[in-house]
């Protein structure tokens, strides 16, 4: 029986070949994470979106805003978009003078009822002093005397300005957190020509 056994280095020989035809045919995960993160590059290098840091940045090609499908692809296209920022920053504040100037218009409705009223008191006084007095002070003193309130429709269209210029408002301070040297740059120049436009006005020495 001793003389039928198998050799020790015969033995040894033949377990080592198998397990390195075994090690052979089995991948390393080595190459595979390489291989991805070769793919991975591949696509940013190929147009995607840059992702998105809290950071100052001064990116312009492949750059997305507020979504995926709003990046910018060409240095014209960065270019529409810096004017495009410009003016809704312009419509910002074209938005907070249509408030005031709906105010005043309200005011002036108010000021010609009360001086209609104030003509109808004249009119039916009996007496002529007091009816001088009204006259002469009709404006003023009906106006800070009678109580003013918008009307339902009129203060809808109040809230719809207040919600247009806050909605604008807020998607512009989304862009500002890009971080984006170009597009902060762009608000500020949008906010000293919007202002300088549409806030030139008199102003009330009262």
């Amino acid at each position: 029986m001793e003389g039928m056994s198998m050799p020790s280095s015969i033995e040894s020989s033949v377990s080592t070949t198998a397990q390195s035809t075994l090690d052979s045919a089995m991948p390393t995960s080595t190459g595979g994470a390489d291989n991805m993160g070769g793919m991975g590059e591949g696509k940013m290098q190929m147009g995607e979106c840059h992702e998105r840091q809290m950071l100052w940045n001064w990116e312009t090609i492949d750059a997305c805003f507020l979504s995926e499908s709003w990046q910018v692809k060409s240095r014209g296209g960065f270019a529409g978009l810096c004017i495009g920022v410009v003016l809704l920053v312009i419509l910002l504040e074209f938005l907070r003078r249509a408030s005031k100037i709906y105010d005043q218009h309200l005011i002036r409705q108010h000021i010609k009822a009360t001086s209609a009223l104030a003509a109808t008191t004249v009119n039916n006084s009996t007496d002529t002093a007091n009816g001088a007095l009204i006259s002469k002070e009709g404006n003023g003193a009906l106006v800070r005397a009678t109580p003013f309130r918008p009307k339902l429709w009129q203060q809808a269209i109040r809230a719809s300005l207040h919600t247009l210029h806050f909605a604008l408002a807020y998607w512009i301070m989304l862009l500002a957190m890009y971080y984006n040297g170009y597009l902060i740059i762009c608000i500020i120049l949008g906010a000293f020509i919007g202002f300088f436009i549409l806030q030139w006005e008199h102003i009330d020495p009262r």
